[in-house]
């Protein structure tokens, strides 16, 4: 079956480096190649490709922008994010917005290839190296079988819900009519009792415990 792929970027030189890699492998069928975010939502739209490679420093619209319209319109398609360097918030929302891939750009392009085979097959692909900065050694510990509900307080499961939509501590803190020190003091707390050392790793504990 062939993987049908709209490519985005802002970089002209990493969309041709994209297609010379992609035409290698026989069963990719490249669709459209584009280097702003308005373009990257009406091929998208009329495509349906059935992955989308995504560069998050688009033109006019950026690539967060485009996943928060693509998941409000409830396309089909799958997105792997392609960048050269994320911030943990960026990682957060990203996953948050249905991302099924993460690579980054200074990684063997064969790496590229294989994410994209296992989210088209329906699996993830959050490559260790991709989020290591963020993640620490979290995907390295065996999770506790226990839930870990119990040891946080309802305040704090709230902000965990918070955290896991992608919202900022300054977000959080509207919602909550508490100060951005406080939620930090909360996310701190949670760190503590979870043992995880990053937002992103708060993200997938969460998500393990089907709390989100």
């Amino acid at each position: 079956m062939s993987v049908t792929l709209v490519l985005a970027d802002d970089q002209p030189i990493i969309l041709y480096g994209l297609e010379q890699l992609f035409a290698c492998e026989q069963d990719f069928h490249i669709l459209v190649s584009c280097a702003t975010g308005e373009e990257t939502l009406k091929a998208v739209r009329r495509h349906q490709p059935a992955v989308l490679v995504l560069g998050l420093r688009l033109l006019a619209k950026d690539g967060l922008t485009v996943l928060r319209e693509l998941r409000a319109e409830r396309l089909p398609t799958r997105v792997v994010v392609f960048s050269l360097v994320l911030d943990e918030e960026q990682v957060v929302e990203a996953i948050h917005l249905g991302v099924r891939g993460v690579v980054l750009k200074d990684m063997a392009p064969k790496l590229l290839v294989q994410c994209i085979r296992k989210v088209h097959s329906g699996g993830e692909w959050l490559e260790r190296r991709s989020v290591a900065h963020l993640l620490g050694s979290f995907r390295q510990r065996e999770i506790k079988a226990q839930g870990d509900g119990g040891v946080l307080t309802r305040r704090e499961l709230e902000v965990v819900h918070m955290v896991a939509r992608g919202l900022s501590n300054q977000a959080i803190g509207k919602k909550l009519s508490i100060g951005e020190g406080t939620v930090k003091v909360h996310v701190h707390h949670i760190y503590a009792k979870l043992k995880v050392p990053s937002r992103v790793a708060l993200l997938l504990h969460a998500r393990t415990k089907g709390w989100v």
